[in-house]
């Protein structure tokens, strides 16, 4: 498959949607590990390793295939095993909390969406990588199908949304634009695993991921406007970035919803050979 361009687009689409992760989890856990004072130098990790995503994964949006192979299977190693040693250190953070695992500590704890994105960022690189190479299988993964890439699409989204509608709730749903994620994403996931299941890509799920891409962004724009209507708007940034809604985590979304759309090409593709 190396000689094909729409092949490179598949490929420009799932390691665009790794870089969007990962830009997500560099802005998210930046902010959310300055608020908590980088207390355990482990906080830096996610975004040493989240840089790092971002440096390869670029390169492989802008240019398909590169030749160069150890630094971006570093990378990717580095960022899915950051990832769930993230998640794992905050389900401790938010278990060693009086009263344990129970809503209160859910709400402020520790979230866990930013160490699963940086998880799905390492995961989407190296399929972008082996697609790049023309190889087939990542693992037990047969790549080049789409199926797998459309089932980590499904997978992602729904651990996305878990996180959204937490926080969502906690908010109290006060604004009906917030029952966005928690209705489209969903909706995607489920269209992407029908079509994984029956391996016929359909139109429908081309335009719920474009839909859950587009909602990413625009609700990064929502959370901005949260962050303005705390007291002193923007002129207080460095309070209300802080203690606002989080800018950076809807873009989790489209990054996902994009990889989703190169699971889509790739199923088109070798269905039309």
């Amino acid at each position: 498959m190396a000689d094909d361009g729409g092949d490179d687009l598949a490929v420009r689409l799932v390691a665009g949607g790794a870089t969007m992760l990962a830009l997500s989890t560099l802005a998210d856990s930046g902010m959310e590990h300055y608020r908590g004072s980088f207390r355990n130098p482990a906080m830096v990790l996610p975004l040493a390793s989240s840089s790092m995503a971002i440096a390869f994964n670029g390169r492989r949006l802008a240019r398909p295939r590169p030749g160069e192979r150890t630094g971006p299977l570093v990378s990717h190693l580095t960022s899915t095993a950051t990832g769930l040693i993230g998640l794992g250190f905050h389900f401790y953070n938010v278990t060693k909390r009086p009263g344990g695992l129970g809503f209160t500590n859910l709400f402020y704890g520790a979230p866990a969406g930013a160490p699963f994105a940086l998880t799905m960022a390492g995961l989407f690189g190296s399929v972008a990588d082996r697609l790049a190479r023309g190889k087939r299988r990542l693992g037990p993964m047969h790549v080049t199908s789409g199926r797998a890439i459309g089932a980590l699409t499904s997978f992602g989204l729904i651990g996305t949304v878990a996180e959204a509608a937490l926080l969502h709730f906690r908010g109290a749903y006060h604004n009906p634009a917030m029952w966005f994620p928690v209705i489209l994403p969903p909706a995607a996931a489920a269209s992407m695993a029908r079509d994984v299941i029956d391996d016929t890509p359909r139109a429908v799920t081309t335009a719920l991921l474009g839909a859950t891409a587009a909602m990413g962004l625009i609700g990064a724009g929502f959370h901005a406007y949260g962050v303005s209507r705390n007291m002193g708007g923007w002129k207080n940034w460095r309070q209300n970035f802080l203690v606002g809604p989080p800018v950076p985590a809807p873009p989790a979304f489209t990054g996902i919803a994009i990889a989703g759309l190169g699971a889509l090409l790739l199923m088109k593709r070798r269905q039309a050979k």
